[in-house]
């Protein structure tokens, strides 16, 4: 990771020098991050800690609704405190994060899913609803409030794209709301309205990240583990990596936000004063296509593919996936693999929406850069990057 203002690797080297002569760790900012076990929630929590992150040195309080495996648990850190927290809970979180009254920053991007959008509505809203409730009044040097969102904001809820108005792309920051329920729209409403009980002293701001290529072991919308599992899947069983997906996902451009990436915009907006009080959207600044990147996924994995080969022969991921756990658990022990489960490495589902959308969405960084962000990611080095993470760490094969 690279940080991008001027002074940051002398302020890096003193901060250095003032932790080695300390006798304890001292923290400058201290962060909640909900949703720690999702894809930008691993890598902000990755990230936080480290000595070169500008606000730091952070402490870090990791909040998750499920206890991280432990294949996946990073080593012990007198920085990071983690907590197993049912969001929705309210009685549970006022209970929990009523005694950290010393947080600085909060970095929402939990997440729960739900089978329509008015109840993704009500829970997601009220989780978000019970954190703020409690961290805005409680924490005296709470300064600022990282929201996450994403490109639904401008295209509606899976079910509704493509059926339903929208603008056209590139997506811009200052797009009006669609006329259509909207979960993320809710959230959005829950944090000013919170925040604007302090006048000003907390600040906030809203990122809107595309697709995300990162890894987590507890993630709803897990593209690159899903995506390696299918071709490691194929490989056991000697078949060739087919595209499952309609023609436009295949052949059109599209953009994809890297998930060390969003975790630095989130990190470089809760400490710029340049950036309070905005939305963001969040990509990694280029463009790809799915057919570039299939044949490289193959190769990784050594099996044969197919692309795009008419509608006829589309088909579900979640189908062809079904009762494949004994499969994989050949493969987990042929390979010696960190045990997985197949339900929590992977997201059928979400690949199945997602190669099924037949419009090209794209959205537009310029107001990131105007406002000093000027962070970026190569799409086919973060893809190639974020698979060998996956197979130095023994979760592929």
């Amino acid at each position: 990771m690279s940080w991008w203002w001027a002074g940051a690797v002398g302020a890096v080297k003193k901060r250095q020098d003032e932790r080695a002569a300390a006798a304890e760790p001292t923290f400058q900012s201290v962060a909640l991050i909900l949703g720690s076990t999702g894809i930008v929630g691993t890598s902000l929590l990755d990230i936080l800690p480290r000595d070169d992150t500008p606000g730091g040195p952070w402490k870090v309080y990791a909040v998750s609704r499920r206890a991280p495996p432990g294949w996946s648990t990073p080593p012990p850190s007198p920085a990071v405190t983690h907590l197993q927290l049912d969001l929705a809970d309210a009685a549970a979180v006022r209970d929990a994060l009523a005694p950290l009254t010393d947080v600085t920053h909060v970095f929402y991007a939990a997440w729960s899913s739900h089978e329509t959008e008015d109840r993704n509505r009500e829970v997601n809203a009220g989780m978000l609803r019970n954190v703020l409730s409690v961290v805005v009044p409680g924490c005296p040097a709470l300064a600022h409030v990282c929201l996450q969102t994403g490109r639904k904001h401008y295209v509606g809820p899976f079910e509704a794209i493509g059926k339903i108005p929208a603008p056209d792309p590139p997506y811009t920051e200052d797009t009006p709301r669609l006329d259509h329920p909207n979960f993320y729209y809710d959230l959005e409403d829950v944090l000013f309205h919170h925040v604007s009980g302090r006048d000003g002293a907390v600040t906030w701001s809203v990122h809107r990240p595309t697709v995300i290529f990162g890894f987590s072991p507890r993630s709803a919308m897990n593209v690159m583990g899903s995506l390696c599992v299918y071709a490691a899947i194929c490989r056991k069983e000697g078949t060739t990596l087919r595209w499952p997906g309609c023609k436009v996902a295949w052949e059109g451009f599209t953009d994809a936000s890297d998930a060390d990436l969003v975790a630095e915009h989130e990190i470089w907006a809760a400490v710029d004063p340049f950036a309070k009080n905005e939305a963001f959207n969040c990509s990694n600044g280029d463009v790809f296509k799915w057919k570039q990147l299939w044949p490289m996924l193959a190769e990784r994995f050594g099996v044969e593919w197919a692309g795009y080969e008419g509608e006829d022969s589309r088909f579900s991921l979640a189908d062809a996936m079904a009762g494949k756990e004994a499969v994989w658990t050949e493969i987990l022990q042929e390979n010696e693999l960190v045990t997985t489960e197949l339900e929590e490495i992977t997201s059928w589902w979400f690949v199945d929406a997602m190669f099924s959308i037949d419009i090209e969405h794209l959205d537009n960084m310029n107001k990131s850069k105007e406002h000093g962000f000027l962070g970026f990611r190569n799409t086919v080095n973060s893809f190639n990057a974020w698979i060998d993470k996956m197979k130095a760490s023994k979760v592929v094969p």
